[in-house]
């Protein structure tokens, strides 16, 4: 059992991702982000592993009960969310050919800040994700 105290460098990130369906999902994070399938456990959970955080893929259907209150059902055409997640890369334009190629639909072009480059992408379930290349010390520059 963890103690009531935890020091923030042992706290891990894991990053779960509701989808339709569990294999069009794994084929997508797989070729698009380059992660490996380990497992699937209970028919209806994929783990991909290959980031600095474990993906969990949680297969629920559209139009189920995505919280209790206020009622809001699932739903997987693009939708705007205040988290999402970017994905750190060497290069944002190899990162964003193998997304394409896997099905992403690229949102913006080149975002440059602060010694950063990004570009925005939807995947086919509707969840928005970035990839960002770093200029030097994967951070933002001063």
């Amino acid at each position: 059992m963890a103690t009531a105290r935890q020091d923030a460098n042992s706290l891990k990130l894991i990053v779960n991702i509701d989808v339709p369906e569990l294999a069009p999902a794994v084929e997508f994070y797989t070729r698009a982000l380059g992660l490996r399938h380990s497992r699937t456990l209970d028919d209806d959970v994929a783990e991909l592993t290959g980031a600095s955080a474990t993906i969990y893929l949680l297969q629920k259907p559209g139009g189920t009960p995505a919280v209790k209150t206020p009622p809001i059902d699932r739903e997987y055409s693009r939708h705007w969310t205040p988290v999402h997640f970017d994905l750190v890369v060497p290069d944002v334009d190899v990162a964003a050919q193998r997304a394409l190629a896997a099905g992403a639909k690229q949102e913006t072009g080149h975002v440059d800040w602060r010694g950063s480059r990004c570009v925005s992408f939807s995947d086919r379930f509707g969840h928005g994700f970035c990839f960002i290349q770093f200029e030097r010390d994967e951070t933002y520059a001063d």
